[in-house]
């Protein structure tokens, strides 16, 4: 009897420090377990952790970038949250540069169109005619001062809160995606000898993602809805000659996608997000190889 309680103390001892094992101590990281003594352990946001997780040179526990703050939507915080909008803008602005300083053929060859010249002559251009390459450049290329002002004003206040909420590469997903499929349903609808250009169509995406961040914060949706309307009425107001359909198909694909991005269950929000994303290209492709067949 008395053999057995002077053995319980041995079996029930309290573990020593990894580092210092004649430290005795009862704390444990929170990422390995281990046993650390209060000189080692170092404070955490849950707990604390051992010297080598906390610089991330352990094995064990999750990695590094596991504990780094995330946007809304699961992305990684960068020191610009604008940086992506401003390097788009810049690349409006080159190529509108580039459009009044080189010759006019850069232009035709910047434009979505869908064949051209018409029946009967030959088609010698177009998107009919392979040129998949317009249904990305057109979203890049203005002609009109006021045309490239009033879009990039519209990127800059409505692009730079999304990518501080998504992150980099959702954002750039965003705008890129919602462009292809304004330019896809233009095509499909438009007359296919009506030359089309402007980042509309990513704009308007931006608006849809926009009003689903809104809806993601519990905001009032009122100011977005407003704003949403005046630009639709200027969209299908005679004498304006804007093409409607590259903002429909951003606005949908731009709605669809933010909010997937936004509301998607955490343990499965890259592949509801991304998921979502595909599933819209597939679409673009789908409209483009529907009209080139009606056009071919």
């Amino acid at each position: 009897m008395d053999h057995a309680a002077a053995g319980a103390p041995d079996a029930q001892s309290t573990p020593g420090c990894y580092r210092h094992p004649d430290r005795e101590t009862g704390i444990r990281c929170t990422r390995c377990e281990r046993p650390i003594c209060t000189d080692c352990m170092v404070n955490a946001s849950v707990g604390f952790h051992c010297p080598d997780c906390a610089t991330g040179r352990s094995g064990t526990g999750p990695a590094p970038a596991a504990s780094r703050p995330r946007t809304l939507a699961g992305g990684t915080i960068a020191g610009d949250p604008h940086l992506l909008t401003k390097i788009l803008i810049g690349l409006n602005a080159a190529v509108f540069i580039a459009v009044h300083a080189l010759p006019s053929s850069f232009l035709g060859d910047m434009v979505l169109i869908g064949r051209w010249p018409p029946a009967p002559f030959v088609p010698t251009e177009g998107v009919a005619e392979g040129e998949w390459y317009r249904l990305v450049t057109t979203m890049f290329t203005h002609e009109e001062i006021w045309h490239i002002g009033f879009n990039m004003l519209s990127l800059w206040f409505l692009g730079g809160p999304l990518e501080a909420a998504l992150g980099r590469a959702r954002y750039l997903t965003l705008y890129l995606v919602s462009g292809l499929a304004g330019s896809a349903l233009t095509y499909l609808l438009a007359s296919p000898t009506t030359a089309t250009l402007g980042a509309s169509g990513a704009v308007f995406g931006l608006f849809g993602a926009t009003a689903a961040l809104v809806r993601r914060l519990n905001a009032d949706m009122r100011p977005v809805v407003a704003l949403l309307v005046i630009n639709l009425i200027f969209t299908f107001s005679p004498g304006f000659n804007i093409a409607w359909q590259a903002h429909i198909g951003g606005l949908v694909a731009g709605a669809a996608i933010g909010y997937a991005m936004l509301h998607a269950p955490r343990e499965r929000r890259t592949l509801v997000q991304y998921g979502t994303c595909a599933l819209v290209l597939v679409a673009v492709v789908g409209l483009t190889l529907l009209r080139t067949a009606q056009l071919t």
